[in-house]
């Protein structure tokens, strides 16, 4: 799930700075990044990464699985480095060990169990909070640079956070028939959609690093605590205390990554913007009504 989720998080950045600024809450981004096949074997890997954190979730606690998806920052970030030739300063790398040892502890001091049922309220939360990120996401859109990647990954993360409460107690189904029965099955699908184009929202604005750590803190949060209070996640007597230490480094380590992030991609300037800049500079030519002149320089990573 780790590998998955870092490989598929490098693969839909790459398709997200190849594909025109988007400004508005509209699902036709998603087309647009679908015409990227980077894009879509990224959305592939994420697809193998949910289902296998499915299966984990059938009896390990969401605080643990939620974790665990931060993981795949540090993925992310070395095969940036290793493919792409992104630089990461020190207390970046220094956060990312911490992550590891955050998500350790998580493993150590969580204990297997079925989930709960969580019944009608928890479907009509589920619904709720559907409607809630749709209005908040039309609004955030309008944000730009590292606020608006925070923003937009932040939301991003708490779709995917009520797709992983979905899911939980789903993925104790006796039978294939259940899946077409049960409204969590809807609730998961809609949540993950909206989480992924969210992402790929968040994902344009900026730093790759600042919207999935965005979206991993979010993320872990209000599906650990719902985990916790509502479908039964279980802590190994007297490891309490390890499970809050680990659950404090991996978020903290993850929200330190978005502080230290910069922007990695810039838009690439149009042959026709490039033109114009050259002309203007003289000034004979005026702007064509619509288009917006978008500096070019290459992708660096600080």
């Amino acid at each position: 799930m780790i590998a998955a989720y870092g490989v598929a998080n490098l693969l839909q950045s790459v398709a997200a700075a190849r594909t025109d600024l988007h400004h508005g809450f509209h699902p036709m981004l998603l087309l647009r990044l679908g015409r990227h096949k980077s894009y879509l074997i990224g959305v592939a890997c994420q697809f193998g990464g949910f289902a296998l954190a499915f299966f984990a979730r059938r009896d390990l606690p969401l605080f643990l699985v939620q974790s665990a998806m931060a993981a795949g920052l540090g993925v992310t970030a070395l095969l940036g480095v290793l493919i792409l030739k992104w630089k990461l300063p020190r207390t970046e790398l220094a956060l990312l060990v911490l992550l590891a040892f955050g998500i350790a502890a998580l493993v150590l001091a969580a204990k297997p169990a079925p989930s709960r049922q969580i019944g009608t309220a928890g479907v009509v939360g589920l619904v709720v909070a559907l409607g809630v990120l749709a209005v908040v996401g039309f609004f955030a859109v309008r944000l730009h640079g590292a606020p608006g990647s925070v923003a937009l990954g932040a939301l991003s993360g708490v779709a995917f956070g009520a797709a992983a409460v979905a899911s939980r107690p789903l993925a104790s189904a006796d039978n294939l028939g259940q899946f077409f029965t049960d409204p969590l099955s809807y609730l998961l699908i809609a949540h993950s959609l909206v989480g992924q184009l969210l992402l790929g929202l968040a994902m344009q604005r900026g730093s790759t690093t600042a919207a999935v750590a965005a979206m991993d803190a979010a993320g872990a949060v209000p599906a650990a605590l719902v985990g916790l209070l509502f479908l039964g996640d279980g802590v190994w007597p007297g490891k309490e205390w390890l499970v809050a230490a680990g659950f404090v480094v991996t978020l903290g380590s993850v929200i330190g990554l978005s502080f230290y992030a910069e922007p990695q991609h810039h838009h690439p300037i149009s042959r026709e913007a490039k033109t114009l800049v050259l002309s203007g500079s003289h000034g004979s030519a005026r702007r064509p009504a619509g288009r917006s002149v978008v500096r070019h320089t290459p992708p660096v990573r600080r």
